[in-house]
């Protein structure tokens, strides 16, 4: 191929990484033939290369025409429309390895050449190494893979953004079915986030997965989430059992009851790592929280008879049923005590409060609802690791850590659609602050994050890490994209709104799968967190097609243009969109229903109710 046929321009301008071209009229022909493929010339977004010595410097091309003209030559020119601007990427030796970054910069009148895709091949290629993953291929080159570098993907951190159906779902499951195949990786874990239970359907056949409720229908296989309260830290557990206090002191006075709950079910059942020397108030210790609540709540709302000896403590006036039995509650069921009220007229039996100093009496009537809630067992009554009155569990967090990032299955998808929305964000932080503490600690062991690192993939994260957000889950995530990379704990964030996410979270995102995105401030909140000066190539994510994304940052050699090769249709996401009017016959769509159809004869609204009742879409007569 000679160079004359590549041949667009010389470089007439540099400022920094932004290089402006002069074309020749050879060049505005348009359209050219190389080695019999055809190629437009001069498009937003292509490839251009100028050799240096021994080496080709690459950019893309982000302007065209007269707005590419350069300030100084705006006057002298009069043609101004055979121009075009650059930005400049990386560098590599002549049919050699490309590397992002520049030793050198072009001069005034150093030639400029088109891409051709032999050359990207050479850029792009290397199929044949472990470490990079095919998820698609380039979107004007066929036949050209786009390869993902494993090693920065994970530890780099990623995010996936696109408005609702650009295909954000899909390539999420896409991304994950290449990072999950056993066979090039027998030893990958990811744990996803699934807020809407979309991805179960799509990774089934790879997939634990934990749902509060699991469905008892075979459809999937589902197993029973559970998070033991006793494994949150103080903080968390105030905010998801007791809300806000209102002052120091009552805080504290808590904060002393768990510590002493740990301690005495430490005390009675020892165990590795913890002694009464080291435990505080945030160590994972199992204790009874149906107790602790018991014993605040006869202190906070007791009464008691002033006549007869004794502690007050030992003299509660109870009020009794029709049979007289003292209605004493249960704490294990979180049902409170009744107490007499308060007598003090001539003639009665005295009752009186308990003398003390709590004032905690709504943050206890709120976890007491909480308790007997069976929306709340997944954290208060969280099967074999709810612990007995002693503070004793039948398993382990060990257990609890295996089932999650330990299967024999490469992904686990905890299913949070069944959360109640006022612990949802508490919840998620809980979550991601016992796995990063867990590798964080058992980073030089095996199972730790620098010997086996995790991928946490958060579906819809706008929701618990928006920049007003100051909640537990924002805090942890911070911490992950900060510290994670140093103990093999690499996070994927995936959002249809990134500018609500926390800035300082998506400007540690070292690779952006971007898809369409209309919204002028989502665009611009990528670009703004991209170390490239790449504002041409995010120029065209509106027109992006759906499925298609523009990756880039540090888990690809170029930015590139990508079409996401989607997984079949019945290993998709539960994300698509609903069916108006559907072309197809009804026997034959996938997503059968729409307006073009006639109504059902006896309607279930019924079934609608029962539904909605349950919290689940999928009832016993829904399958």
């Amino acid at each position: 191929m000679s160079n004359k046929e590549t041949y667009l321009g010389d470089v007439q301008d540099v400022n920094g990484t932004t290089v402006s071209i002069s074309l020749s009229k050879e060049s505005l022909t348009g359209f050219v033939y190389i080695d019999g493929q055809g190629y437009r010339v001069s498009q937003v977004g292509s490839f251009v290369r100028i050799p240096i010595g021994f080496n080709d410097l690459f950019g893309i091309v982000s302007q065209v025409g007269a707005s590419a003209v350069p300030e100084n030559q705006l006057e002298s020119q009069n043609h101004g429309n055979r121009w075009m601007t650059i930005q400049l990427i990386g560098e590599g030796p002549r049919n050699g390895v490309f590397q992002r970054g520049l030793s050198q910069y072009p001069t005034i009148g150093d030639e400029v050449h088109l891409v051709s895709e032999n050359e990207l091949q050479n850029i792009y290629g290397q199929p044949d190494k472990p470490y990079f993953v095919k998820v698609g291929h380039i979107s004007n080159a066929d036949s050209i893979p786009a390869l993902i570098d494993v090693n920065k993907l994970i530890s780099r951190h990623s995010a996936v953004t696109g408005t609702t159906g650009s295909g954000k779902s899909t390539t999420v499951a896409s991304i994950i079915n290449a990072l999950s195949d056993r066979e090039k990786y027998p030893s990958s874990r990811i744990i996803m986030l699934d807020l809407h239970g979309e991805y179960g359907q799509a990774l089934q056949d790879k997939a634990q997965i934990y749902k509060i409720n699991k469905e008892t229908s075979p459809r999937l296989e589902e197993n029973e989430l559970q998070v033991p309260f006793w494994a949150l830290n103080f903080d968390e557990l105030c905010e998801i059992s007791f809300g806000e206090f209102n002052n120091e002191k009552d805080r504290n006075i808590v904060m002393e009851r768990v510590h002493k709950y740990k301690l005495e079910s430490l005390t009675k059942h020892p165990r590795k790592g913890v002694s009464a020397d080291t435990l505080s108030v945030d160590s994972p210790v199992p204790f009874s929280l149906h107790n602790l609540w018991y014993e605040l709540f006869v202190e906070q709302f007791g009464t008691y008879y002033r006549e007869g000896d004794g502690k007050p403590i030992e003299k509660l006036a109870y009020e009794t049923d029709e049979n007289g039995v003292e209605l004493k509650g249960n704490p294990s069921e979180g049902i409170p005590p009744i107490f007499k009220n308060i007598a003090t007229g001539a003639g009665e039996v005295k009752v009186n409060y308990l003398p003390g100093n709590l004032n905690i009496g709504k943050q206890l009537l709120l976890l007491g609802t909480k308790l007997r809630i069976p929306r709340y067992n997944f954290l208060f009554k969280p099967d074999d690791w709810t612990p007995n009155a002693e503070g004793d569990v039948v398993q382990d967090l060990d257990t609890l850590l295996m089932n999650w990032i330990g299967s024999d299955r490469p992904v686990t998808i905890l299913d949070l659609s069944g959360v109640p929305a006022d612990i949802l964000q508490t919840t998620i932080g809980a979550l991601l602050r016992l796995l990063y503490e867990a590798l964080f600690w058992a980073r030089d062991l095996s199972q730790g994050g620098r010997h086996r690192p995790l991928l946490v993939v958060m579906e819809e994260a706008h929701i618990y890490l928006n920049g007003n957000s100051k909640g537990m889950a924002s805090k942890v995530v911070q911490r992950i994209v900060k510290e994670g990379r140093k103990y093999g704990i690499g996070a994927m964030i995936v959002s249809q709104r990134p500018s609500e996410i926390n800035s300082t979270i998506l400007s540690q995102c070292g690779t952006f799968f971007a898809l369409r995105l209309s919204n002028a401030s989502d665009r611009s909140h990528i670009t703004s967190t991209l170390s490239d000066n790449l504002d041409g190539l995010t120029g065209m994510l509106p027109i992006l097609r759906t499925g298609e994304a523009i990756i880039l940052g540090e888990a690809v050699k170029l930015p590139m243009r990508t079409t996401i090769e989607a997984p079949p249709k019945n290993r998709r996401p539960d994300s698509q969109d609903p069916v108006v009017y559907d072309e197809v016959p009804m026997e034959e769509s996938q997503n059968p229903g729409g307006w073009g159809i006639k109504m059902e004869a006896a309607p279930r609204y019924d079934e609608l109710v029962e539904a909605w009742r349950a919290q689940n879409p999928r009832i016993d007569k829904v399958k």
